[in-house]
């Protein structure tokens, strides 16, 4: 069974070219992938993400809110019993902020530049596969 990802574009951010590529490398990489599409809360997200039973969700944002946006999607998880989701996120995202942002449960955050081949070899690396 293949890995089964969320996409999404949490806050107001309106950028979503990244999030697309990344969204179709996953999905040409064997995943199959759910893009949420623009503008959703963190409440959506997680509630996307436990009725698609996805196995990690990646986050794309740059308006500058990943210290608050990203950690309140992995917290939502925790708080709902999906602790085994894995999240990951890119974007615009000052690398002094990744250490805080992995403290508080993203597991990896990919900034621009990284091959998008980088990023679905991390995802097949870290998040296994459903029986």
């Amino acid at each position: 069974m293949a890995v089964r990802v969320l996409v999404a574009k949490p806050g107001l951010d309106g950028h979503d070219r990244g999030a697309k590529v990344v969204a179709r490398a996953l999905r040409d990489g064997g995943m199959e992938v759910v893009y949420t599409g623009l503008h959703q809360t963190p409440e959506q997200i997680v509630e996307a993400a436990l009725e698609e039973d996805v196995q990690c969700v990646g986050l794309s944002l740059h308006s500058g809110a990943h210290l608050t946006l990203f950690p309140r999607v992995a917290a939502l998880l925790r708080e709902r019993g999906a602790e085994d989701v894995v999240v990951f996120g890119g974007g615009i995202i000052p690398e002094e902020d990744i250490p805080t942002l992995k403290a508080q449960g993203v597991a990896e955050v990919f900034t621009p530049g990284t091959p998008i081949e980088d990023i679905v070899a991390w995802v097949r690396a870290h998040v296994p596969e459903r029986a």
